[in-house]
């Protein structure tokens, strides 16, 4: 029986990603979903650096940015939408607000995205219907949730265990609703805790199917 590896590179996603047709206008955008500590971040990084390997300009946007605090998490969306979709889809550059977690409140100075070839969407529920509408390429990132809450204790610490704890049951629920979403799919579902040897900053481990709609 012929087996397949379950190792991919960001090279050859990134090639498959500018073949694509742009949905977003010109742009080509690409959301990486998944839970908090899952490793979205990571691998949005890296596809964004194969893709700048390959000549295309590309700009990444963390959904945490665009929150407005832990209380919502959805909370992202319409300035998402306002502030950088609804823009580059008429064709026009994009800017946004960040939000400074420190002092409780959103920076007054924007952050420029213009009007790039390629704009990667991260964050937890980053997948969401208006993404997803104009999107080239949804991934999800999975990884198991004790290991995701360890990540995340070193990232930000003890002290916001409350919060974490807080964040993953809304998570719970979120992820348990869209599962009956049968619009809802993922174009790539990553592993973002593999346990097989593989150059991470090349490549990266697809999940088993499996794991869709269980462990988000």
């Amino acid at each position: 029986m012929k087996t397949t590896t379950p190792i991919r590179r960001f090279s050859d996603l990134a090639s498959a990603v500018a073949a694509a047709p742009a949905r977003l206008g010109d742009v080509r955008l690409i959301a990486v979903d998944g839970r908090a500590g899952s490793g979205k971040t990571t691998f949005a990084g890296r596809l964004a650096a194969a893709m700048r390997a390959s000549a295309l300009s590309v700009a990444e946007i963390h959904t945490d940015d665009l929150l407005s605090g832990w209380g919502d998490i959805l909370s992202f969306a319409p300035r998402l939408l306002e502030q950088v979709l609804a823009p580059l889809l008429a064709g026009q550059p994009a800017a946004y607000y960040r939000y400074d977690w420190l002092a409780e409140r959103f920076q007054q100075t924007p952050v420029v995205v213009g009007v790039p070839d390629v704009l990667i969407v991260e964050g937890t529920a980053s997948a969401n219907a208006e993404v997803r509408s104009s999107a080239t390429l949804v991934v999800r990132v999975t990884a198991p949730r004790d290991l995701r809450l360890a990540r995340g204790m070193i990232r930000d610490g003890e002290a916001l265990l409350p919060q974490w704890r807080r964040w993953m049951a809304d998570e719970d629920d979120h992820f348990t609703r869209r599962a009956a979403d049968q619009a809802d799919h993922a174009d790539v579902v990553v592993n973002g805790a593999p346990a097989i040897v593989h150059d991470p900053n090349r490549e990266y481990v697809v999940a088993d199917p499996c794991a869709v709609g269980v462990e988000l």
